[in-house]
This record gives C-alpha cells, structure tokens and sequence, in this order.
C-alpha cells in the first residue's frame, strides 16, 4: 500500500476521533495490513444496507423439527446468505471507531478475521444438494475455528482502548460486537446440528433420552435443575475459584429448591454458561468470607416457572459485592457488566491482561461454554449478561453488604421473543 493510500486512510479514520484520542505507544501498534478495501469496498456497502433477519427459538425449532433435503438446503442458503449480512453491519462498526482502536492490539485481528470471513461467505456458491451441504458444513467449521479467538481479541482491544472511548460507547459497542457473534454462532451451529442429525438419524433413532430431545442445538424440554446439577459438579470435580490458599475451605453445599420439574424450549449452552459463572462467583465469595470454617453456608439455586418467563435465583453468604465494588471502584453492581475501566478498573489490571494475551495464544481460543477451564480473564458476568439477554431475558445482582448476593437470571418461557441483535 502506497504511503499516500497509507496517509489517505489515516486521516480518514482520524477524522471519527476527537483531539482526547491520543495513544500512549506503549498500549497500542499500528497495522498497516487493514487496508483501504475495508473502507471502500461496493460488496460490502451492499451487504452492510441490508436488514438482518432476526429469528425467534421457535422459529428455529419449527422449522427444524420435520427435516428433509430440501428444507436442509434451504437452511444452508439461509445461512451462507444471512451470515455475511451480519458480518457486514460489524464491520461498519469497527470503522466508525477512532484509529486508535481499530488498531489496537486484539482489535486489528478482529477487523482482518471479520473482513476475511465476510469475503469467504461472499463468495460461497449456492447449496443444491447433501453432499454440497456437506462441504458447507465443513466449511462453517473451519469458520467457526479460525473465530475462536474473537472474545479474548475483542476484549484484549477494548480494554487496552477504554482510556479513549466514554463507558457508554465502549459497552455499547462490545455488546453489538459480542451479540452479533453469538448470533451467528447459533445459526451455524444450529444448522451444522441440524446436518449432522439428519444425515445420522436412523443410526441413533431409538437411542436418545427423551427428557434431552432437542431440534438442532435447541433442547425443547431442557431440564432446569439438571443443567443446574450439570454445573455444580463440575464446579465440585475441578474448582476455578482461582483461590489457591491451602486454608479454604472445600466447594459449599449446593440446594437446589423450588419449582424442580420445570422444563422449556432453550439453548443448553447458553443457560449453563451463565448458571456455572454465577454458582462459580457464589461458591468463591462463600470460600473466601467463611475462610477458616469447618462447615460453609450453602449456595442456593431456586427454580421458579411463571406463566411466561423461568427464573433462576443464585444465593449465596459470601458478605455481599461491597468489597469487590471498593477495589474496583464500582459504584454499582450493574458495573460488573462493563467493558469500562471507568465502571470497572480491573479491565486494565496487569495481571488480567497479561490472561488474556495468554488465552490469545492458545489455538482453542475462547468459546464460551463450561467446559472451558481458563484463567480468570472477566469475561464471565458481561458474556453470562449478554447471553441472557439475547432472547429478551435478564440478569440481575442485588447485593446485601455483609451478607451475600443474590443474582436474578430471568429467561423467556415460550420462544417468541427475537434474537436481540442490534444492526
């Protein structure tokens, strides 16, 4: 690239920031590989005028549940055609940030990973049959691999970046980031899943335990309190507290309570993920405010199935937020949720950043899911937030100082509600 091209796209991109955007050498380096093609490109301004076609969890089991070739298909093309609409509106995202971000650290790889999958799915020739599905589905695996550096990338980026963008645009602009990528996360998964059972139906038919029937990646009676039971023992089996005091005491009690038999249609994944964060963060706080106890108050988990909505309440004795909230400067516990040094200053913490770079490193990536045992890089309660929200659920921390907290997770019943994308 020419230095004139180079200068061009400079003052382009600087125009966005203001004269408080100027960037200590130390947090950031220039690449110079983002090109002029992300700017100014006729593909991508074509994809990124186009609306993306939010679904509902119903609409996803509907279709999915009486599954031939042709509606196979037909969801491969939804996908190889939606996919790079969604990834379009993020790329025209990271260009309205400042220079000094798109060319951060973790950020710039997003920009190169982003640009290079919207150009794959561009230019993906339509699905006709099974086999060429087939293809397709490897393909979304490939995708799905080489992106499994994203959130440690992203977050890495933003917090080297929070010194240069307000609070409210920074967690404004994570969550698109990160509810986008969830997005089309689900819908390859989903169709991939989808493919696999098709294609392997007569082999397991008869085999599958109908209290985990599922349609694709969606459990259409997800047993509540088993996922809960699912978390805690792996919480039991290996604890990531972090904690390494030869003094604490071993994983508290966990009681499940309340309205126990309650199943609904949901992502599996995604109700875990932020069940074994939130069991995760009440049995460390439990540990660390009875240390030196012989017997630790239990953690609860109370199930209750409204008419519209299940709820999760997550209970713990571990002396409440008001300690984390002192440390961190966080006036609320809402703040946990931020991506803003400014709401939560461990984003800029050595030992945090020096996590993620760790994680970054590492060929797995992050994918968010239980499995995962990682260091602690705070990604937890913002990720387990967004994934409640994405079909219009809620999560809530309400802290009693010198007690414990309580964490509120609320999610749809009836799978009606749209993906919450924002494009």
């Amino acid at each position: 690239m020419s230095h004139r091209l180079t200068q061009s796209l400079k003052t382009y991109t600087a125009s966005k920031a203001s004269s408080r955007f100027s960037s200590p050498s130390s947090f950031w380096c220039r690449h110079e590989s983002t090109a002029l093609h992300f700017y100014q490109n006729k593909h991508l301004d074509l994809y990124a005028s186009r609306e993306a076609k939010r679904l509902t969890l119903r609409q996803l089991v509907f279709f999915g549940r009486s599954m031939d070739e042709e509606r196979l298909v037909k969801s491969a093309n939804y996908v190889r055609t939606e996919l790079p609409v969604r990834i379009a509106h993020r790329i025209r995202d990271l260009q309205s940030l400042p220079y000094v971000v798109v060319t951060q650290e973790g950020v710039a790889k997003v920009y190169e990973l982003y640009w290079t999958a919207f150009e794959k799915f561009r230019r993906y020739p339509p699905i006709t049959n099974l086999q060429e599905n087939q293809a397709f589905c490897q393909f979304l695996s490939g995708i799905l691999d080489e992106h499994a550096t994203v959130i440690p990338n992203l977050s890495l980026g933003l917090s080297l970046s929070s010194p240069y963008l307000p609070p409210d645009v920074l967690d404004s602009f994570m969550r698109r980031m990160l509810v986008s990528r969830i997005s089309r996360r689900v819908l390859a998964e989903h169709h991939i899943a989808l493919s696999e059972n098709y294609v392997g139906k007569h082999a397991r038919s008869g085999r599958r335990d109908s209290s985990e029937a599922h349609v694709g990646i969606i459990f259409t009676a997800l047993d509540v309190r088993k996922s809960i039971e699912r978390c805690a023992r792996l919480l039991q089996k290996q604890p990531v507290t972090g904690e390494t005091d030869p003094n604490l005491a071993p994983c508290p009690e966990i009681v499940i309570e309340g309205h126990t038999e309650t199943r609904f249609s949901y992502i599996r994944e995604h109700l875990e993920y932020i069940v074994f964060e939130l069991l995760k963060n009440s049995i460390r706080a439990t540990q660390i405010n009875n240390r030196g106890s012989s017997v630790l108050p239990p953690v609860k988990a109370t199930i209750a199935a409204g008419t519209n909505d299940v709820g999760i309440r997550i209970s713990d004795q571990g002396g409440g937020l008001l300690a984390v909230q002192k440390r961190y400067g966080i006036q609320s516990p809402s703040d946990l949720f931020s991506f803003s040094h400014v709401r939560n200053s461990a984003r800029m913490e050595v030992d945090r950043i020096g996590a993620l770079r760790t994680v970054i490193s590492r060929p797995q990536g992050v994918w968010a899911t239980v499995g995962e045992q990682i260091p602690r890089i705070g990604i937890g309660l913002p990720m387990s937030n967004i994934f409640a929200k994405y079909f219009g659920g809620s999560l809530e921390l309400i802290s009693v100082d010198g007690w414990g907290t309580d964490a509120y997770l609320r999610l749809p019943k009836l799978g009606t509600n749209l993906e919450g994308i924002e494009v």
